[in-house]
């Protein structure tokens, strides 16, 4: 008796109908990658203008911050050129608030805890679907101790901040969620 008449096909042609199947499943949904982008194949740039900064405080630099980082994150995690003044994809927008509150009481009428706060107002324009077009706040926060001044934590803690915002809009505009 033959080892592979048990089965109708033999062991290699399972392999590369196998081989053949994962090779067509990423390409059934449409257009998607594993980063979480979910684009349409003409779009292929994005201009994103310079943020402003209405908030009134933090520092001087802090709308050329959260622009460069909103560059930085779309050259290194989606297939866009990065174009100026116009793309396929607009992002622009404004810094509304850079505040900082306490928020731990603790037993001697002061704050154990402090928390700085960043909001900003984006809008997103896609040139090729506007009803993918939105205007929407994004924040996020971060906690420092109160035994430390904000000018010790300040940069760690607007790089924190603005890592979770880019987050939050990147995955808004190109990635669908």
């Amino acid at each position: 008796m033959n080892r592979y008449s048990r089965f109708p096909l033999h062991p290699r042609h399972l392999q590369w109908a196998l081989i053949v199947l994962v090779s067509l499943l990423p390409t059934g949904c449409g257009v998607y990658s594993f980063t979480g982008i979910s684009l349409s194949p003409e779009i292929k740039s994005i201009a994103i203008a310079n943020f402003y900064n209405n908030a009134g405080n933090g520092p001087a630099n802090l709308s050329q911050t959260l622009t460069e980082e909103l560059r930085d994150y779309y050259q290194n995690n989606s297939p866009l050129s990065i174009t100026s003044p116009d793309g396929d994809l607009l992002v622009s927008g404004t810094i509304m608030g850079y505040d900082v509150t306490p928020v731990a009481p603790s037993g001697d009428a002061q704050a154990s805890l402090n928390r700085l706060s960043i909001r900003v107002q984006v809008k997103f324009v896609n040139n090729f679907d506007e009803t993918k077009n939105f205007e929407s706040q994004f924040s996020h926060y971060a906690d420092f101790p109160q035994e430390q001044t904000l000018s010790q934590v300040e940069a760690g803690l607007i790089e924190v901040i603005f890592e979770r915002i880019v987050y939050d809009v990147f995955n808004k505009t190109v990635a669908d969620w």
